[in-house]
């Protein structure tokens, strides 16, 4: 991004740029060209073109930072897609001024969404990227949501940054390359072994990473944590100097609910019995099946598979519940008529261990009536088997 970009985004930030910002704020995309054309009438062309795609790139940035800060804050194409949602960028400010840390080297800042969320947890943060826009950008979202005495942004090569005199060090190495996402940390840009050695000059630090990322890539000095926000994976982090090291732990947002595994080996599998779990996202990545499964005194249906089951309902905030009503081999003929006899109109298909789509599966139901039912498509002792049930009220 040349330094065109850089003045084209300067532009937005004086009074004609924000009368325009202000007009746009509930503007329709669709009617992005009646849009532009009538308001080149009074002002710029560039000012207009820049001024559309910070309407749009605010419009797609609400669901993760919030309508409130969204429309205050500045953003690139980039920016929207790699920052952190709000609600995992505030748990992990949180826990790292929980371990005393005052002052934070944020490198790979990207547009500053985690810096915000460090300052606001009362940090002090270096924020350092090297593109020259996202810095402009960084900057001012920092004076827009009124942080700018709590981050710097520099804008440099992290790798030359000298962050020994701060308590901690956050690292956010971009994963998306020229070909979309990239899954070798060592693809990362900088690699997650310099992002290691970084963490490593200070007292405590936090590496943000993909959640796919294998166990054997986790540094034997770190602890691994995986975060879930509303059920869906978000990240995993490794963090040094938390007195954990070694530890997996896998935390559901928004209510807080960490568990910290205790390296417990898989319980023995079984039958199917009344109810069947099914583990947070965050849980099976982090490889804490079995830690649930010792939590509710449940077995697996299956060696290979991450349902547990258990004949008494015990709820856990680690897994969502099923009652099962019915246990049996997979059989699209058989499984047709018994909802068409239960007059099922309304199926939640859900599957683990199974080659079957959902979605081409529903199709072959032709589905009628109104009743509901959750179909869990799996493989219990091995075989292929359908079962049928609903949530657990």
């Amino acid at each position: 991004m040349g330094h065109v970009d850089v003045d084209a985004f300067d532009s937005l930030l004086g009074d004609e740029g924000q009368a325009l910002l202000s007009a746009l704020r509930n503007y329709d995309p669709a009617r992005e060209l009646a849009t532009a054309t009538r308001l080149r009438r009074d002002h710029p062309a560039a000012l207009v073109s820049a001024a559309l795609a910070q309407a749009q790139l605010r419009q797609r940035a609400v669901p993760k930072f919030g309508a409130e800060d969204a429309h205050r804050m500045y953003f690139t194409p980039n920016g929207v897609e790699q920052s952190t949602r709000t609600s995992v960028a505030a748990y992990r400010a949180d826990r790292l001024a929980g371990f005393g840390v005052r002052s934070v080297a944020d490198l790979c800042c990207g547009i500053g969404g985690d810096a915000i969320a460090m300052a606001r947890a009362g940090l002090s943060v270096l924020a350092v990227d090297r593109d020259p826009l996202t810095c402009a950008v960084a900057r001012a979202n920092a004076d827009a949501l009124g942080l700018s005495q709590l981050i710097e942004v520099r804008c440099a090569d992290v790798t030359g940054i000298d962050t020994s005199s701060y308590d901690a060090v956050f690292v956010d190495p971009a994963r998306r390359g020229g070909r979309g996402r990239v899954f070798d940390p060592e693809a990362y840009s900088p690699p997650l072994s310099w992002a290691i050695e970084a963490a490593r000059t200070t007292p405590r630090a936090a590496l943000k990473i993909a959640p796919g990322i294998p166990h054997e890539a986790v540094p034997e000095d770190a602890e691994a944590e995986w975060i879930s926000d509303q059920g869906n994976v978000k990240e995993a982090v490794l963090w040094f100097g938390t007195a954990r090291p070694g530890m997996r732990r896998a935390t559901l947002l928004p209510t807080g609910h960490s568990l910290l595994g205790a390296q417990l080996p898989d319980p023995e599998p079984g039958p199917v019995g009344r109810w069947l779990y099914e583990p947070d996202g965050a849980v099976i990545r982090a490889h804490l099946v079995a830690d649930v499964a010792a939590r509710i005194g449940g077995r697996l249906i299956d060696p290979t598979i991450a349902y547990i089951t258990t004949d008494e309902l015990r709820p856990t905030p680690y897994a969502t519940a099923y009652e099962i009503t019915d246990v049996l081999p997979f059989n699209l003929k058989k499984l047709r008529a018994l909802l068409r006899e239960r007059e099922v109109g309304i199926a939640t298909i859900k599957k683990r261990g199974s080659a079957i789509e959902p979605e081409h599966l529903r199709k072959k139901l032709r589905l009628e009536g109104g009743n509901a039912c959750t179909i869990l498509l799996t493989r219990s002792a091995g075989a292929p088997t359908m079962l049928l049930g609903h949530p657990a009220s």
